[in-house]
C-alpha cells in the first residue's frame, strides 16, 4: 500500500468515523472496490486521458452515484481528478485496516486441504478470539496441497501447521544431514 492510498483512505476513514458511517462506507467500498476489480476496463476508462475530468467524473456517478454515500462518490471523484483512481484498492485496505483497529476486528485465513466443516469453522473462530481477544472475521481458502493441517494468516504474521510445511522442514534437515 503506497502512501497516498494511506493517507486518501485514512482521510475518508476519519470522516466517516465522525459522522457514524464506517460500516455503511466499509461495505460500499467493498462493492465499488468488486466492480473496479471485475472491470479493468472501467478502471482504465476513468483514469484515461483521452477522456475530460468531467466525463471521468460523470462516469462516476452514472455508475454508482444512486448506490453509494455522497461522501464516497466525492473521494473517487476526488481521485479521478488527481489522476490517482489506481490508489483505490489501496484506499480500501487503508480504510478497513482502521476500521478493524478501532473496532477490534481481526481478519484471519485459514488454509487447509479441504473446506472446514461448520463446527470446525466455529470452534476456529472461538478459539482465534480467545486467543487474541478480538471479533475474527475469517476467510478461508482451499489448497489441496497443504495436504492437511492448516495455516493461519494474521495481522502479517503466518502460523503454519500444515502437513506439508512438516514434510519440507523434515526434507530440509534431511539435506543439512551429513552422513
Amino acid at each position: 500500500m503506497t502512501d497516498f492510498a494511506r493517507i486518501y483512505g485514512g482521510s475518508l476513514y476519519e470522516l466517516a468515523k465522525e459522522e457514524g458511517l464506517g460500516a455503511q462506507i466499509l461495505s460500499q467500498l467493498d462493492m465499488c472496490a468488486e466492480v473496479l476489480d471485475g472491470t479493468p476496463e472501467y478502471m482504465r476508462l476513468l483514469s484515461t486521458p483521452a477522456l475530460t475530468k468531467d466525463a471521468r467524473r460523470q462516469a462516476v456517478d452514472e455508475s454508482f452515484g444512486a448506490r453509494i454515500h455522497p461522501y464516497l462518490a466525492g473521494f473517487m471523484k476526488l481521485l479521478v481528478d488527481r489522476n490517482r483512481i489506481r490508489e483505490f484498492p489501496g484506499c480500501v485496505r487503508a480504510f478497513r485496516e482502521r476500521y478493524n483497529q478501532d473496532n477490534g476486528i481481526l481478519e484471519v485465513t485459514a488454509t487447509t486441504a479441504v473446506e472446514l466443516s461448520a463446527s470446525a469453522r466455529e470452534k476456529l473462530l472461538t478459539k482465534l478470539s480467545q486467543m487474541f481477544g478480538k471479533k475474527i472475521v475469517l476467510g478461508t481458502r482451499i489448497d489441496p496441497d497443504v495436504l492437511g493441517g492448516m495455516r493461519l494468516e494474521c495481522a502479517g504474521k503466518r502460523y503454519d501447521g500444515t502437513v506439508r510445511d512438516r514434510l519440507d522442514r523434515i526434507e530440509k534437515g534431511l539435506r543439512e544431514t551429513v552422513l
